[in-house]
C-alpha cells in the first residue's frame, strides 16, 4: 500500500513538472513564433526568464564610431573590448555600452560580427555574424540558461548561448558560431596603443551611461538564476578565471606573478582596469587589471576571455583548472 502511494505520489509530481514546462513551451511559442522548439539540444527546463522580454534589453545595431580625440567621458580606467582585424583600426567597444545593451552589431575590415557581453557571467565573446553564407544580427531572449545570455539570431530566431556560441533551440540547433579574437584593457591602454584607434559612441538609447546597475555583483557570494555545479573547493563561484580552451587560470594567481607560460601560452596581467561589476559608476570599481593572452611562440593574440568561476564550470565538462599546484 505504501509503495503504490508512493508511486502514484511521484507519478503525480512528475506529472505536474512535465505540464509546466509544457505550459511554458506553448507560452514561448506565442512570444517566439518563428522558432523551430521542435529542435533543442537542452532541457526547457533549464532555460529561465531573466526578467526583461525579448528585446527588452536592446541590442545595437548600426553603432557610431568615433576618433579618440573627441571622446571625453569615458574614465581612464573604465574597460574597452578591443577588436582589431586585418589594416582597419583597432576599435573599442567600452563596457558602459555594453553593460546596458550586451550585443552590438558590427562590421570591422569588411567582416560582420557581434560583440557580445553577459554582465552576470562576465563573458564578453565576439563572434562572426555570417552563417552558411548568410549575414544575420543578433538579439536579446530575455532567457537565461545557468545564468548565461541566451542571443537569438534574426534569420531564423534559433537562441543561441553566449557562454559557448553554440545554438541550442531552434532550426540551427547545434551549429557553433565563430569566435573573433578581441581582448579587455583600460581606456587609457587603448589610447596608447592606438592613436588612431576608434571608438564606439553613446547610443541614442536613454540608458544612465557610465553607470552600474549590477552595483556590488562580483562580490556576491552566489550567481543570480544559477543551479549547476560550484567550482572546485578554494575557488569562489564570482572569482574571475582566465578562459583558454579548456583551461582555466585564477585571476589571483595571475596578480601575484603578474606573467607566466604554460600550454602553449602566455598570460601576463597588469594593473589600471576597473571592475564593470563593482562600484555602482564603472570608473570607480576596483582595480582588478588586465590581461593579454599570447601564444608562447609567435606572440599572436589567442582567443580568450576573462570569466566568472561558475561558468567555466558549468560549460566545460572537460575543463581543467590551473591552479598552480
Amino acid at each position: 500500500m505504501k509503495n503504490a502511494i508512493r508511486t502514484g505520489l511521484i507519478a503525480t509530481i512528475l506529472g505536474v513538472f512535465t505540464s509546466g514546462v509544457m505550459a511554458q513551451e506553448q507560452y514561448w511559442k506565442r512570444e517566439w513564433p518563428f522558432t523551430d522548439f521542435s529542435k533543442t539540444s537542452v532541457e526547457y527546463s533549464d532555460i529561465l526568464s531573466g526578467g526583461p522580454p525579448k528585446d527588452g534589453i536592446p541590442s545595437v545595431d548600426k553603432p557610431v564610431f568615433k576618433a579618440i580625440a573627441d571622446e571625453s567621458e569615458i574614465g581612464d580606467s573604465e574597460p574597452v573590448n578591443v577588436v582589431k582585424l586585418g589594416d582597419a583600426p583597432a576599435k573599442a567597444y567600452p563596457y558602459r555600452y555594453l553593460i546596458w545593451h550586451e550585443i552590438v552589431n558590427d562590421v570591422v575590415d569588411g567582416v560582420p560580427i557581434a560583440v557580445t557581453y553577459c554582465p552576470l557571467c562576465a563573458t564578453i565573446i565576439v563572434f562572426e555574424r555570417t552563417l552558411n553564407g548568410e549575414v544575420t544580427t543578433f538579439g536579446t531572449t530575455g532567457k537565461l540558461r545557468l545564468s548565461n545570455l541566451i542571443m537569438y539570431d534574426r534569420a531564423t530566431e534559433s537562441w543561441w548561448q553566449q557562454a559557448v556560441g553554440t545554438a541550442i533551440v531552434g532550426s540551427r540547433t547545434g551549429m557553433e558560431l565563430t569566435p573573433v579574437v578581441s581582448w579587455t584593457q583600460s581606456w587609457a591602454q587603448f589610447k596608447e596603443e592606438n592613436p588612431d584607434g576608434l571608438v564606439m559612441a553613446s547610443p541614442n538609447a536613454g540608458r544612465p551611461y557610465g553607470r552600474n546597475p549590477y552595483a556590488g555583483y562580483d562580490t556576491a557570494t552566489r550567481p543570480f538564476l544559477y543551479n549547476g555545479q560550484n567550482p572546485p573547493d578554494g575557488i569562489p563561484a564570482l572569482s574571475r578565471v582566465v578562459k583558454v580552451g579548456n583551461k582555466a587560470w585564477p585571476l589571483a594567481r595571475l596578480q601575484k606573478v603578474e606573467s607566466l607560460t604554460e600550454a602553449g601560452v602566455t598570460i601576463s596581467w597588469e594593473s589600471g582596469q576597473s571592475s564593470a561589476l563593482d562600484s555602482g559608476r564603472i570608473n570607480q570599481g576596483r582595480d582588478i587589471g588586465m590581461i593579454r593572452v599570447r601564444d608562447a611562440k609567435t606572440g599572436e593574440d589567442v582567443l580568450h576571455d576573462v570569466i566568472f568561476a561558475f561558468v567555466f564550470q558549468a560549460f566545460e565538462d572537460d575543463g581543467e583548472w590551473m591552479t598552480g599546484g
